[in-house]
């Protein structure tokens, strides 16, 4: 039985082309590609490329916002991420004539906002992502004169910051909103809530009821995680709806997880944004995980499709299907997906479940491939099961072997696919209720799974004495062998 599984479920992304539209629209990267387009030669700036000091009011304005504290901010941040982007190129003071600060000029990439193909922009995006998350994960500077050192700089040792420990429980915080999103082929539509996701984090999952000190860790989180929301929001990645302050019961007093469902929503609610899981998913595959996406297989052969299939969803399955069909002649394809279909491995009966479904999206088209095939002993009886559901009259009735040998094939196909176990049991209780004497030939069957699936339904079959047939047949099977 195909026992691998991936990590993660296939994600359904948006397209390219509107992936970059939503780029462009988060709020950071739209401020910062306006900075761009203000930045010219009187454009100050210090020597770590930051905006001077004097120039960050008429940056707050150029965004729309108020010169005051929190324009400042805004713009200040805007201003870094165009910089780190290569939206904006800095010339060092040591490069010009004005003294400490140096000036700055629209950079190269700002070309490709309006230039540029979806993924250009993408790009672009992702890097603006980079700049952000290092923000989420920096230590948070209460009070920044009691960690500077004698030298002048900052002591990291003293705020106890570990930062490769903050970005490894950031990164792990968005992996389970990820796949809380992807999995069982979910759109992400539903917010998760911000307690359930810091105890994902933090509570074991053997404990029962978490102990104080447990809850307590969880709260810490909670804030943390309010905090680096905040800033991943503007950026695109997620939609966030905050703690509600009202539940602080004074100033700096973190709030205990909730304890009642209803009030849940008040204590923060996340979601990844389509962005935010194209975002996501290009981070893991960039530290080496495997996190695939529907159409991933569309350009591959049948052999790759109909095994990475056994890896998916329905949803996802019936999607990727689709699109690779799209891509090929219909007779061409179902004669390409019947050949793959083949085979004595442990993975092919899955493979046949996926080809008989691959072929019902392909149609009337199919028939003549189907046909040639009537005779194959590993594929005849997924064919007269074909042409039977579309109302073919002429189909020959099948050898017995092959009946017997196509019930074993299905069960362990639904075996494989970890189906819902009543209806397999319904399956198996009507493969068995159609055909007296199940048991004494199905041992016989010449097929790799025989003693496995008899053992299984041993297991699966409601009723005790047929249950106890199974195994004896299962018994036989594996004598035999």
């Amino acid at each position: 039985m195909v026992s691998d599984r991936p990590t993660l479920p296939p994600v359904r992304l948006h397209s390219d082309a509107e992936l970059a539209r939503d780029a462009l629209a988060s709020p950071l990267l739209a401020r910062a590609v306006r900075l761009a387009r203000w930045a010219g030669p009187d454009t100050r700036v210090g020597a770590g490329g930051e905006l001077a000091d004097e120039q960050l009011p008429e940056a707050a304005r150029v965004l729309g916002l108020e010169p005051d504290k929190d324009g400042a901010a805004y713009a200040s941040e805007a201003w870094r991420v165009a910089v780190d982007t290569g939206l904006v190129d800095v010339v060092e003071p040591s490069e010009t004539e004005e003294g400490d600060h140096g000036t700055a000029t629209a950079g190269e990439n700002l070309a490709l906002v309006t230039g540029g193909a979806p993924q250009d922009v993408l790009g672009l995006w992702l890097d603006g992502l980079d700049v952000v998350f290092a923000d989420a994960t920096a230590p948070v500077l209460d009070d920044i004169a009691d960690v500077i050192g004698e030298n002048g700089e900052i002591d990291f040792d003293a705020l106890d910051w570990d930062p490769e420990a903050e970005a490894e429980f950031l990164e792990g915080v968005l992996g389970n909103l990820y796949l809380l999103t992807v999995a069982e082929g979910g759109s992400g539509e539903g917010p998760v809530p911000l307690p359930a996701l810091a105890a994902s984090m933090i509570v074991p999952d053997d404990m029962g009821e978490p102990t104080d000190d447990v809850l307590e860790q969880v709260s810490e989180a909670m804030m943390r995680l309010d905090d680096q929301f905040r800033l991943l929001e503007p950026i695109g990645l997620v939609a966030y709806q905050p703690v509600d302050e009202a539940l602080m019961a004074e100033e700096g007093e973190e709030p205990a997880p909730p304890v009642d469902d209803e009030d849940v929503s008040r204590y923060g609610m996340v979601r990844l944004t389509p962005l935010g899981l194209y975002g996501i998913r290009a981070r893991m595959l960039e530290a080496g995980v495997d996190a695939p996406a529907v159409g991933d297989l569309a350009d591959k052969g049948a052999d790759t499709l109909l095994d990475g299939l056994a890896q998916y969803p329905e949803p996802s399955a019936r999607a990727e299907t689709a699109l690779w069909l799209a891509r090929r002649d219909p007779l061409a394809g179902a004669r390409e997906l019947l050949a793959a279909a083949r085979g004595t491995d442990a993975g092919s009966p899955l493979r046949r479940l996926h080809c008989q479904q691959a072929l019902s999206l392909v149609g009337a088209d199919a028939e003549p491939a189907v046909r040639d095939v009537l005779d194959d002993p590993e594929l005849g009886g997924l064919a007269r099961v074909w042409l039977a559901e579309r109302g073919a009259s002429d189909v020959p009735p099948p050898p017995e072997a092959m009946i017997f040998w196509l019930a074993i094939d299905t069960i362990a196909a639904q075996l494989d696919a970890d189906g819902d176990l009543e209806e397999l049991q319904d399956l198996v209780e009507g493969l068995t209720g159609q055909h007296s004497g199940f048991f004494d030939a199905a041992w016989r069957v010449n097929h790799p799974s025989t003693a496995e699936v008899l053992e299984a339904m041993g297991r699966l079959h409601r009723d005790k004495q047929a249950a106890k047939e199974a195994r004896k047949a299962a018994f036989k099977a594996r004598s035999q062998g």
